[in-house]
């Protein structure tokens, strides 16, 4: 039972007892294909992020590697992603200016309590706090993100030193900086900005054509932004242009490094950190179990948690910021073979090396390519269709989707996640304090009950059976409370209600309060009160309640039962007619 209860806590030890060569020949192979797509990601992101370049290479190495032991995919491939980037350059730049060192150090803070909150959502398993993030709400900030982190990136296509963390301010201040743009940065940058797009769209049908399989043509698409980031390196390096570069890159393995203790800061961090480990978490998981899925695997979401929290105070450690799985390279992980969570830890040591021997050859490249990459990568991201799809399935989630987007455009990330989340749970517990109750009758021929309104069915003057859609809790048991006496008082030819239960999953103290209240009340006017086909779980809430003692009619099985001993004559006449 301990072996069992470690294996749980460090995958590594259970798919570790199975490795054998063919999946090292694999992992390898992936491992090449993920760390040269990676190189360009990371310094890309890092930049996003508003960190020196190097940061995005140490936040891809010991957090990878601490994911390999921890985590539960075989293909998430950990490290620096696009929203987590721009998260961290909003909530960071509230505390310190960036370039700074105190601006790096408030960085590893914000990984530090990121990786302490995924560490204790795991350990206590709260994976489910992840559920108050609706889609709507998701898709919605995504979409949101997606633009301001484009339209914050046009800045280096052009050259200019335009500001502004909302959209509004972001498009003035470049307006105000049109006069200043840098042609020689403007002309790399729309190059690489069109060839991405190219990559991205023509490259795979070309190489087809050209005779390539399927598979080795995809994963060279996937690996394309390499090819700009090599031809405009070159250029500017050979031609002497006048445009903005990395410039230097420490040659090194990521320093040990120490997040903050500092009491002020880790309070104004500890509300974006919750949101970018919830958000990282979905973002991560949601690529994990797609992946996992196709391959016929299951993915722990709890242990997942915990192998994102360590990868992230790895990051903490290390030199980097927050962390987590990113769609893109986990799709080029997962179709260049990946087996195990061991290609992870070969990309670690791919980057290591790159850290150490390959950060000269960067020296040249210019900001605008790696702007050109971030915007070519977020835009797939950008799903306005979303709005249109939520509007003809429900307002509120339109709601929720139109009030993310908006207030992220318009108020910052945080505000605009904050925000959704809280619409989110008002939407939820307003659509459940208006649960669908319906009034049901037999469906002649049948022991099916439908809604009296939507089928001809068969009913009784003396009994009134209303099923409820929805589980029983403080805020909506008044409301069917109300609809049953309402409709008991209006008709007097009621004897009996049944309360069919089929759909209520779970009843808490104030819906068993309000149940034996209307049984009560019903009492008073000669009518008795009666439930059917209640749940398991029900049932034992209702064995401990005073309702079980008091309740005035009986508690039956099925609602055929009900109706088969509270009006005979309706199951007689379905008998006939069968």
């Amino acid at each position: 039972m301990k072996i069992r209860s470690v294996m749980q806590a460090m995958p590594i030890l259970d798919w570790g007892r199975r490795y054998d060569g063919a999946m090292l020949r694999n992992d390898l192979i992936a491992a090449v294909i993920v760390t040269i797509m990676l190189i360009p990601q990371s310094l890309a992101y890092a930049m996003l992020a508003g960190l020196p370049p190097e940061a995005g290479i140490y936040a891809s190495i010991l957090p990878i590697i601490l994911y390999a032991v921890f985590g539960t995919s075989s293909a998430l491939a950990v490290g620096p992603v696009a929203i987590v980037s721009l998260m961290t350059a909003a909530a960071v730049g509230q505390v310190a200016q960036t370039g700074t060192a105190g601006y790096a150090v408030a960085a590893l803070t914000l990984a530090a309590l990121s990786g302490v909150i995924l560490l204790a959502m795991g350990v206590f398993r709260l994976g489910f706090l992840a559920n108050f993030l609706s889609h709507p709400v998701i898709a919605g900030f995504i979409s949101a993100s997606g633009i301001l982190i484009a339209v914050g990136q046009v800045k280096h296509l052009l050259g200019v030193s335009a500001s502004g963390d909302t959209l509004p301010a972001m498009l003035m201040s470049l307006g105000q900086h049109l006069g200043q743009v840098n042609m020689q940065t403007l002309v790399i940058g729309v190059a690489a900005t069109g060839f991405l797009f190219w990559v991205r769209r023509g490259l795979k049908p070309a190489l087809m054509r050209a005779g390539l399989s399927q598979g080795a043509a995809t994963i060279a698409t996937r690996a394309g932004p390499v090819a700009a980031v090599v031809l405009t390196t070159l250029a500017v390096w050979g031609l002497g242009m006048d445009v903005k570069v990395v410039g230097t890159v420490p040659q090194s393995l990521p320093p040990l490094t120490l997040p903050s203790v500092d009491p002020a800061l880790i309070r104004t961090l500890l509300v974006p950190a919750l949101l970018i480990s919830v958000i990282g978490f979905v973002e991560s998981i949601s690529v994990a179990q797609t992946l996992a899925a196709k391959r016929r695997q299951r993915i722990n979401p709890d242990q997942e948690l915990i192998g994102l929290g360590a990868a992230n105070l790895g990051a903490a450690f290390t030199g980097g910021y927050p962390v987590t799985g990113g769609f893109s390279r986990s799709v080029v992980n997962f179709d260049a073979g990946a087996e195990t969570p061991a290609a992870g830890a070969f990309t670690a040591i791919g980057l290591a090396v790159a850290a150490v021997a390959l950060t000269p050859l960067v020296h040249y490249l210019p900001n605008a390519t790696l702007a050109a990459t971030i915007i070519v990568a977020v835009l797939s991201l950008v799903d306005l269709r979303i709005l249109r799809h939520a509007w003809a399935c429900s307002r509120a989630d339109f709601a929720a989707v139109a009030v993310t987007m908006v207030l992220t455009l318009t108020l910052g990330v945080e505000t605009g996640v904050s925000a959704g989340v809280m619409l989110s749970v008002a939407l939820h517990l307003y659509n459940t304090s208006r649960p669908h109750i319906a009034e049901v009758g037999l469906v002649p021929g049948t022991q099916h009950f439908r809604n009296i309104l939507r089928y001809d069915v068969t009913t009784h003057p003396a009994l009134l059976t209303i099923r409820i859609d929805e589980s029983l809790y403080f805020a909506n048991a008044r409301m069917l409370e109300d609809r049953v006496l309402d409709r008991v008082a209006g008709d007097a030819a009621i004897r009996d209600v049944v309360l069919m239960c089929s759909a209520v999953n779970s009843v808490d103290l104030s819906a068993l309060e309000t149940l034996h209240a209307l049984n009560a009340r019903l009492a008073d006017m000669d009518v008795r009160l009666h439930l059917s086909e209640v749940k398991g779980p029900v049932t034992d809430r209702l064995s401990h309640s005073p309702l079980a003692r008091d309740l005035t009619g009986q508690i039956f099985r099925s609602q055929w039962d009900a109706v088969a001993a509270l009006t005979p004559a309706i199951c007689q006449s379905a008998a006939r007619a069968t």
